[in-house]
């Protein structure tokens, strides 16, 4: 009978039973600034080199389970040696690996609120405890209680996320150091947006220090389709990760295009630039509207309106074919809107949209 929902015949975990799935809504308009994607495509010399590379295929073999190309290529960008890569389909999939490497059953991961929610999901997901500190006013990293927290519950795996998201926060050298310094187990910096950022961790990854970067290529490489993430970190870690992943993970197509995009370093580099002097301008002309902001060192901004109600001004914008993400739900952003960084047209209509519905 259409309509009427029934018991499943299997019932999951009792603890996937009370989840809630994360998801970002997607509404049809004319201007997409949630999800924090690149406002353009790679370049179409990328497009035609992965054709190429796809036309190579040879579809009857498995992959390369190592995929060694690409990870001397990662390699090569970063500096570093190929048994310090680990990439895997995008970087949820990453710590996703590391959780169920470094965590699970008995073992604890340590986040600090608000910050990005699939750490906390992730965690839950692989049967991890979860301890969740609070930041500062200002969203920083609370130093105080992230002792605290590290000498209380002595985590497995410790959780930042610089720029963080959703709040654009970025934390200090001497912060990550001094949390490193004190944190028992594995300390995991998601940089996502590292790029946009004025410094990155990647410098302080060694083999003597418990320290992983994970890296998406969604965003500065514009290649959010292909669903492509990886971290740099130890080898001994890097070792147990590949125990753990699923056999043959990253198809060759991926692969292909994962390898192809770093023969384009100075268009990515141009890409991140303009969103940067975008970001500026945008900022700018939050600063001339009654909403709060907060500075960010991504390609998004957190903002609230001062005397709105954040639901009410966001669906004024979805009427005004404008989507941004609602971030009420998250913990301590009551009201809080975050809008991703676009071209210049796009950023022009949601600060026109907005100004309208603010008034």
């Amino acid at each position: 009978m259409t309509g009427v929902r029934s018991m499943p015949p299997v019932a999951p975990r009792d603890d996937v039973a009370l989840m809630a799935a994360y998801h970002s809504p997607q509404i049809e308009v004319a201007v997409r600034l949630n999800t924090n994607e690149a406002p353009g495509p790679p370049p179409p010399a990328f497009t035609e080199r992965v054709a190429a590379a796809v036309r190579e295929v040879q579809w009857h073999r498995y992959p390369d389970r190592e995929y060694r190309a690409l990870r001397a290529a990662l390699a090569g960008l970063h500096g570093v040696d190929p048994e310090q890569i680990f990439v895997a389909n995008g970087s949820n999939e990453v710590l996703q690996t590391l959780c169920l490497t470094y965590g699970g059953s008995g073992r604890v991961a340590a986040v600090f609120e608000p910050t990005y929610a699939l750490h906390s999901h992730i965690a839950r997901l692989t049967g991890t405890d979860l301890e969740v500190g609070e930041r500062a006013d200002d969203f920083s990293l609370d130093l105080d209680q992230v002792h605290h927290v590290l000498r209380s519950r002595r985590p497995d795996i410790t959780f930042l996320c610089s720029p963080n998201n959703p709040t654009g926060v970025v934390e200090s050298e001497a912060v990550v150091r001094e949390v490193l310094a004190a944190a028992p187990g594995l300390v995991v910096v998601d940089e996502a947006y590292g790029q946009f950022a004025p410094w990155s961790a990647l410098a302080l990854v060694d083999e003597e220090r418990p320290l992983v970067v994970t890296r998406t290529y969604s965003k500065t490489w514009a290649m959010a389709a292909a669903r492509l993430g990886y971290l740099v970190g130890p080898r001994w870690l890097v070792r147990e990760l590949d125990k753990v992943v699923l056999p043959y993970h990253l198809d060759a197509v991926k692969q292909a295009a994962a390898t192809a995009a770093l023969d384009f370093v100075p268009e990515m580099k141009a890409r991140v630039a303009s969103i940067v002097e975008e970001r500026g301008r945008l900022i700018a002309a939050l600063g001339d509207l009654p909403v709060d902001l907060w500075p960010s060192g991504a390609n998004f901004v957190l903002f609230r309106p001062r005397q709105a109600d954040g639901d009410k001004v966001w669906q004024g914008l979805v009427e005004r074919s404008v989507l941004v993400r609602n971030c009420a739900s998250w913990p301590r952003l009551e009201g809080c809107l975050r809008v991703t960084v676009g071209t210049r047209a796009e950023d022009d209509a949601f600060l026109a949209g907005l100004a309208e519905v603010l008034a």
